[in-house]
């Protein structure tokens, strides 16, 4: 479930395939842990049946998309207007935290997310798992561990081209994912009104 809700590629996707190239692989890994503990987070919801949880960041969709749009917008022009280095950035401490946290943040700021949780479960039958505690449990975890997958997956394929890049394609990697971070911040915000 976790490797099937992270696969398709959007602007957290697009956002990794991006740190992978510009600061190795396990800042690209770690951005995607983000994500896979935010679906963790929405797993959680979704087999323990905490309603009141995803009532709450459903009802406050429109300042979750807001928050997230603008926060796409922001990352979009930092990406456009960023340099790339000469040479390859290896990630400090801080740096694997703020990519960590800035997918975890854009992945929470989601509330279809939990839509999408709730539905897989309820198709595979798997609602009853809130009255089995342990049953909840292995689905939370297998939730982490098959997004952690996929992300590593991806950022471990994405830096196997790494050392074939050169500055200028680094520098032309930098305006299409910025665009493309962009157009979705946009589009999130769109989808606000």
């Amino acid at each position: 479930m976790g490797f099937s809700i992270a696969a398709p590629v959007g602007p957290i996707g697009v956002l990794c395939i991006r740190r992978t190239l510009t600061q190795g692989k396990a800042v690209g890994f770690v951005s995607g842990l983000g994500a896979a503990s935010a679906d963790a987070f929405f797993g959680c919801v979704a087999a323990f049946g905490l309603t009141f949880i995803s009532t709450a960041l459903i009802s406050q969709q429109f300042w979750l998309r807001l928050l997230g749009g603008l926060f796409l917008c922001y990352l979009g022009a930092r990406t456009i207007i960023s340099k790339p280095s000469q040479e390859t950035n290896q990630s400090e401490g801080q740096g694997m935290h703020g990519a960590f946290a800035s997918t975890f943040f854009l992945t929470l700021t989601n509330p279809i997310t939990i839509i999408s949780f709730t539905a897989i479960f309820a198709a595979l039958g798997l609602g009853s798992a809130s009255a089995n505690y342990f049953s909840a449990t292995l689905i939370v975890v297998g939730v982490f561990l098959g997004s952690a997958l996929w992300w590593l997956l991806l950022s471990g394929g994405v830096s196997l081209l790494r050392s074939k890049i050169t500055h200028t394609i680094f520098l032309w990697v930098n305006r299409g994912s910025g665009m493309i971070i962009l157009l979705f911040g946009i589009l999130a915000l769109i989808s606000t009104l």
